[in-house]
């Protein structure tokens, strides 16, 4: 990019970014009216590895909401749980997930191939074979890899049956089925294609419409932020064929962000609410480039070396800490943990929303026990 290009485009500060960001997450302001349905599809995916946290995701982001309202679409089929973006568990509108699937099988692919505790076992393998046999068997029964692997080796037997149920896991669009996700409730993944499940077939995926609403919701964003987001490469391509139909910025560090022409962009100077956010929050895994809602220095503390996302806080904006809930009989409580002092107004609306999360979590418990704590 030339100097005076650069000069004429619009310079976004990293709290200019993380408020669009924030606003069009609905975490400035609680939507109000909206269906979880409307929200799960704006939100464009909600990380799901914990079967819990698109429960919270959706607390932190509508008024009024009950983890009924999930569970139902969930068991009406309206959402469904499956592998999608960065290969990792998502929640999505049955919708989203038919055209997200086949736009990420390129990351399922590659890990055919270079996945270091499998590949061995898939080498050789007649992959359409293995496809189009276990679609058959879980098709005609949603089953648990656990309950695939013996049947896998006995079709198999001269293979490893582990790297075979992995195969699968990567070959088919596997819907985790119910009572997997729903609240309250508890069960190890059992599962079924998307096509049996929902009774329609997949899409073909249509890139620049998957990255138009990818903006939508995490915007503004670059090509590298989308990529981080996906999973995938090569979006530049993408991004340079939607460029006359987008706004383009520059970051703090000279870098092109891409954006809607009409979608929020609110005033950096005005305020910015304390929020609770879920375990694996995808708002904290939508960029390459993350400081527009957490500092660098902080990510060991919340991104932890075995793959798990703690629930934060988010205080002007900014990671600030992250919480622990514990329960026990009739009481609950939640502690938070923070990287610097609070100040007294914003600790006194991070309370009041730690009281109306525990309300939502444990809403039998008669004790609600609220603490903040020194993280660093």
């Amino acid at each position: 990019m030339s100097a005076g290009l650069e000069a004429r485009r619009q310079r976004l500060s990293r709290r200019a970014l993380s408020r669009a960001t924030l606003d069009r997450q609905h975490l400035l302001r609680r939507a109000d009216g909206d269906s979880a349905l409307t929200m799960v599809g704006h939100l464009f995916g909600l990380q799901a590895q914990a079967p819990m946290a698109p429960y919270f995701a959706l607390w932190a982001r509508l008024k009024g909401f009950r983890p009924a309202d999930l569970s139902t679409l969930i068991e009406d089929r309206d959402v469904v749980r499956i592998v999608l973006m960065r290969g990792t568990v998502h929640a999505v509108t049955a919708a989203d997930a038919r055209a997200l699937r086949p736009w990420v099988q390129p990351i399922m692919d590659a890990d055919l191939r270079t996945n270091t505790l499998h590949k061995k076992g898939l080498a050789g393998m007649d992959i359409a074979a293995l496809a189009d046999w276990s679609r058959e068997v879980v098709d005609r029964t949603p089953m648990a890899m656990a309950e695939l692997r013996p049947l896998l080796a006995e079709r198999w037997p001269d293979r490893d049956p582990a790297a075979l149920a992995h195969g699968v896991r990567n070959l088919l669009p596997l819907v985790q089925v119910p009572p997997r996700g729903i609240w309250g409730r508890s069960g190890q993944p059992v599962c079924t294609t998307l096509e049996r499940w929902t009774d329609t077939p997949l899409s073909e995926p249509i890139p620049d419409e998957i990255i138009l609403r990818y903006l939508a919701a995490y915007g503004p964003a670059s090509a590298a932020d989308a990529q981080a987001w996906s999973g995938l490469t090569r979006l530049g391509e993408v991004f340079d064929r939607l460029r006359p139909r987008l706004r383009v910025f520059v970051d703090e560090d000279g870098a092109e962000l891409f954006d809607l022409p009409d979608a929020p962009r609110p005033d950096p100077a005005g305020s910015l609410p304390p929020r609770i956010l879920a375990p694996y929050d995808s708002v904290l895994l939508g960029h390459a480039n993350r400081s527009r809602v957490i500092a660098d220095e902080h990510r060991k503390a919340v991104f932890t070396v075995n793959g798990i996302i703690k629930p934060t806080v988010l205080v002007g904006g900014q990671v600030a800490g992250f919480v622990t809930i514990t329960a026990k009989k009739r009481s609950a409580a939640l502690e938070i943990a923070t990287f610097a002092p609070v100040a007294k107004g914003a600790a006194s609306a991070l309370e009041a929303e730690a009281q109306r999360l525990l309300t939502f979590a444990h809403p039998d418990a008669d004790d609600h026990d609220i603490r903040f704590t020194d993280a660093r």
